[in-house]
């Protein structure tokens, strides 16, 4: 096994999607909550499934909780953090290099971005982190990177700043350039970008960035 993890969460997951996301990466991986559901209907064995299991269906919480392969965490109803939160700190304890969050978005907002928030744990850690949808791929970034256009998710890309302004945003290679740009929480200069040159090299002095690589379906 590898050092990538998947963690699938409750949210709305395309099962095409995420298939292809977990036989592509053969990771460990790990239910959360209503997550486990998609896992059991699927026929894909976790490695671990952990929660409160409030939102579970009863035959598959039994069938996790009686399967020996599968490591079971059970938590507390009333608890500080989320269940996406443990299961982030679970993998990166455990030597996670990539995760990859299945089943993070869709469904209520505050969910979504609480989730969105949770990536900082890896992000603190060194781990590579990216929330995946049918549309999106999300990551935080804290020092300077590129995107190539090989390895674009979609043709547009956006930048939003974590809790803090992020100072000295600059962009180049991109339809869009930025140079020496303070991007402050509530600014959506950097919406739907597209690629200008084959790589687009971002760099800022300070803060958090969300990076959302977004594509239309067809």
């Amino acid at each position: 096994m590898n050092n990538t993890f998947i963690i699938v969460c409750g949210g709305s997951i395309s099962k095409d999607n995420a298939i292809e996301v977990i036989r592509s990466t053969n990771g460990c991986i790990i239910g959360v909550d209503r997550g486990m559901d998609f896992l059991y209907q699927n026929q894909i064995s976790p490695n671990y499934v952990l929660g409160d299991f409030d939102s579970v269906s009863k035959e598959a919480a039994t069938y996790y909780f009686e399967c020996d392969e599968v490591s079971v965490k059970e938590l507390n109803k009333e608890k500080d953090e989320s269940d996406t939160e443990v299961a982030l700190s679970l993998a990166v304890t455990m030597g996670a290099k990539e995760i990859i969050v299945l089943g993070a978005t869709g469904g209520r907002l505050d969910h979504f971005w609480a989730n969105v928030q949770s990536i900082m744990i890896p992000l603190k850690r060194d781990v590579k982190a990216f929330i995946i949808d049918d549309q999106n791929r999300i990551s935080l970034h804290d020092e300077d990177f590129a995107l190539e256009r090989t390895n674009a998710f979609g043709d547009y890309f956006s930048f939003f700043a974590l809790g803090e302004d992020v100072h000295g945003l600059t962009i180049e290679g991109a339809k869009y350039p930025l140079r020496n740009h303070s991007l402050s929480p509530v600014d959506s200069l950097s919406v739907s970008n597209e690629y200008l040159e084959d790589k687009v090299s971002i760099s800022f002095n300070n803060g958090v960035l969300i990076l959302m690589e977004t594509r239309d379906l067809k």
